[in-house]
């Protein structure tokens, strides 16, 4: 059974989101705080978390940086905010999605269940269960990605991203097809996120992030995984 972490302040969401995903099959877990919160990352290693930018104690953005300085654990933001900036902040830090309150706990269980299934549809790996890439290896069974030897932690989202282009090396993909390896469905509003996973990736992986060599920039159209065999 997978844990689920849920973070808040308002006893309410808490409640309802408890009720929303025991249902759903998964065990969770709470905190109402960003201290709370840290501490049962650490000691219940949850499979995933969703976090509340709007902490009493931290801020949520403060909170994202500091698990994504030693955990890859997949994070969704609940935020209150309607300023862009903030959430394109947070994914920039490492969160692999965001839903806005008030929210459906529905849609909230939904995207859930997504992070979970791509996860183990992306974990499907062909033979050998490994790619390869000049100096870039992924092992699609570990999850773990590696340039020349060295490990490189890529968040949930980044992870699945990364597999999908490196699968067909070459073919172009746009950010609605991203969006719909990452949400499962094209959301116009959340072409930016692609942008910034991207981003991020690139710093992980690229020897010169601004010239990049594995993950490509189509003008006008998205992005690629460039083939070893190209120029």
């Amino acid at each position: 059974m997978r844990t689920v972490l849920v973070v808040d302040d308002e006893p309410r969401i808490l409640e309802v989101v408890r009720d929303y995903l025991v249902e759903a099959g998964y065990r969770v877990i709470v905190a109402t705080n960003g201290a709370d919160t840290l501490i049962r990352v650490r000691s219940d290693m949850p499979d995933l978390v969703i976090l509340d930018l709007g902490l009493p104690d931290r801020d949520g953005l403060d909170i994202t940086r500091e698990i994504r300085r030693s955990h890859t654990v997949p994070i969704i933001m609940l935020t209150a905010r309607t300023d862009e900036v903030d959430r394109v902040v947070g994914l920039e830090l490492g969160a692999d999605d965001y839903i806005s309150k008030p929210f459906s706990p529905r849609e909230l269980t939904a995207r859930v269940r997504g992070v979970f299934r791509r996860m183990d549809e992306l974990t499907a790996a062909p033979a050998g269960g490994l790619l390869h890439a000049s100096d870039l290896t992924i092992d699609l069974d570990r999850r773990h990605v590696s340039i020349a030897g060295r490990p490189i932690d890529l968040t949930a989202t980044e992870f699945d991203l990364l597999v999908a282009l490196a699968r067909t090396p070459g073919r172009v993909y746009t950010r609605s097809q991203m969006l719909e390896v990452v949400h499962g469905v094209a959301i116009d509003s959340y072409e930016r996120a692609i942008d910034s996973h991207v981003k991020n990736i690139r710093r992980k992986i690229e020897p010169d992030p601004h010239n990049p060599h594995y993950l490509t920039t189509v003008h006008g159209v998205g992005y690629r995984f460039k083939a070893d065999s190209d120029a």
